[in-house]
């Protein structure tokens, strides 16, 4: 159907996250997030999971939506921006990259990116997301490695397992890892309670050091 000037195409977007090798990543589609038009009746997600396997996500949620008056010829356009977060061994299409050190995108993509990476450190803070950029067992330094790339800032393994357990977030599980080159103990095994997002704490917000 052929779209008139006073109605608007709207267009899903995802900026998706995961933490590898000490990086927060973000994929991208050439040089732009992964989105693409609805068609009706067709649902926002619908439309997404035309660019995007979101199957293969550990949690997606709706971030903003905008209107781009310049964006198309046939008139104004709505873009709905989607945070979509994966572990780091998670199988999808595109071409990862640095969150840091991102290249030029398209539009406003750039500040899309940037906004999911501000929704992610706010509720890492009082909820138990972590649970989406994490495997299911690991190591509280693993885990320790996941949040500082994560939040752009150094934190205490001690008092992240401290603050999760205490909340009810974290739970030991069987096993151990082995040593490392380094020698030492093996490293006790933990994983998530809940693999679904779960406000732990409202009032809660991770720090940097002083």
């Amino acid at each position: 159907m052929a779209h008139s000037r006073d109605t608007p195409t709207h267009v899903a977007l995802a900026a998706v996250l995961r933490v590898r090798d000490h990086s927060l990543e973000v994929l991208l589609d050439g040089n732009a997030l992964p989105g693409a038009e609805l068609t009706r009746p067709e649902t926002l997600e619908a439309a997404l999971g035309r660019a995007l396997e979101l199957s293969a996500l550990a949690h997606l949620e709706q971030l903003e939506t905008r209107s781009d008056p310049r964006r198309t010829a046939r008139g104004w356009e709505l873009a709905t921006a989607y945070l979509g977060l994966a572990p780091a061994d998670a199988e999808l299409a595109g071409r990862w990259h640095a969150v840091g050190a991102l290249p030029p995108l398209v539009d406003d993509h750039t500040r899309i990116v940037a906004a999911a990476q501000a929704r992610l450190r706010a509720k890492l803070s009082y909820t138990n997301l972590g649970f989406a950029l994490a495997p299911e067992a690991f190591t509280i330094s693993e885990l320790r490695e996941i949040f500082v790339a994560a939040l752009g800032y150094d934190v205490s393994a001690t008092n992240l397992q401290r603050v999760l357990v205490r909340r009810g977030v974290l739970e030991p599980v069987a096993g151990h890892r082995a040593p490392g080159r380094s020698g030492g103990r093996p490293a006790a095994l933990f994983s998530f309670v809940a693999r679904r997002l779960e406000v732990t704490d409202e009032f809660a917000a991770l720090r940097p050091p002083r």
